[in-house]
């Protein structure tokens, strides 16, 4: 099997981006957004991107696992940001020079507070012993998700510690076009990156669960392949988007062959996200939570609901149903 990347610093656009001076159509209140132009990008060409695996782009927020107090843990996505003396000046540097090439920064000072137990991305550049901030301004980086922080509780909810588990969504190993949902041990994701989506999730455009019975999975990034890839062709991608079943997806993640992770983002080619019904919600799927009833049979948590769907199928993402 094909060794996937993980996701632990920014990934570039497979096409060499420039900015317009226009309305965001990601990011609301953003006066500029960055486009693809048709060039393929430097590094997409050097990491052979032609042979790469292309995965889908899920629309959700970036997640880690790795050991915490002696545990496999589940560890949500922190960047560290400058503060907003720093930020003025950095944007005021970017647009006179329209780049961030030779930008000073002074990491002790120019950035906020993050928790005592941050820590950088893996692929962070270190300086002097500190962290460096990449051409957007921010450190990648990373907290561990605790049961009794609520800024992170639909992180929580997809994990168990007490079981040592994760609520996973993946391909199913007997049916790659059935998805299934099974409690992983967190011991066999430790050093995976994976997208937590759900129903409180960047606004749930694949409708997962409801305000009622909220509903938060995690995906390994990778896991949740594209057949029939279009060409890495602009035009030829921008019409796969907008004409084909397969292209209701946010994006593309390319994994190549040497660990690069590429993407193109449906706002690069101009296109919008969402819209309408999406791939990943209309594929059938089976529950497996299994194995580990009898801790769930008193909590009224995810894991528990799902074990009381151990083994049924759904032709719907959207049709799983907790509250039955």
């Amino acid at each position: 099997m094909r060794h996937l990347g993980s996701v632990q610093q920014k990934i570039p656009c497979v096409f060499v981006t420039e900015v317009k001076e226009e309305q965001s159509r990601k990011r609301d209140g953003q006066q500029f957004q960055v486009v693809a132009t048709e060039k393929l990008s430097p590094v997409a060409l050097e990491a052979n991107i032609e042979c790469a695996l292309a995965t889908e782009k899920l629309d959700g927020t970036c997640c880690y696992v790795t050991v915490y107090e002696g545990q496999p843990y589940l560890w949500a996505r922190l960047d560290r940001k400058p503060n907003k003396q720093a930020e003025k000046r950095f944007k005021k540097y970017q647009h006179s020079h329209r780049s961030c090439k030779g930008f000073t920064w002074n990491v002790e000072e120019d950035f906020k507070t993050v928790p005592e137990t941050w820590i950088p991305a893996h692929r962070v550049k270190l300086l002097d012993g500190h962290p460096v901030p990449d051409e957007h301004g921010h450190i990648p980086g990373w907290v561990p998700v605790e049961k009794d922080n609520k800024q992170y509780c639909w992180h929580a909810s997809a994990v168990d510690y007490e079981v040592g588990a994760a609520l996973v969504l993946r391909p199913s190993v007997d049916n790659q076009d059935v998805l299934e949902i099974a409690a992983v041990p967190l011991a066999e994701l430790l050093e995976k990156t994976l997208e937590l989506i759900g129903t409180n999730v960047n606004g749930n455009p694949y409708g997962i669960g409801s305000k009622k019975q909220p509903v938060h999975f995690l995906v390994s990034h990778g896991s949740v392949g594209i057949r029939n890839p279009p060409p890495v062709d602009f035009q030829q991608l921008r019409s796969w988007f907008q004409e084909s079943p397969e292209g209701r997806v946010e994006g593309i993640v390319w994994h190549c062959s040497d660990g690069t992770l590429i993407k193109v983002h449906r706002h690069h080619l101009g296109l919008r996200w969402p819209d309408g019904d999406t791939c990943l919600c209309d594929r059938s799927l089976v529950v497996h939570v299994e194995g580990m009833v009898e801790e769930y049979d008193n909590s009224k948590d995810s894991f528990a609901c799902f074990s009381r769907l151990n083994g049924q199928s759904f032709s719907r993402l959207q049709d799983i149903d907790l509250t039955i």
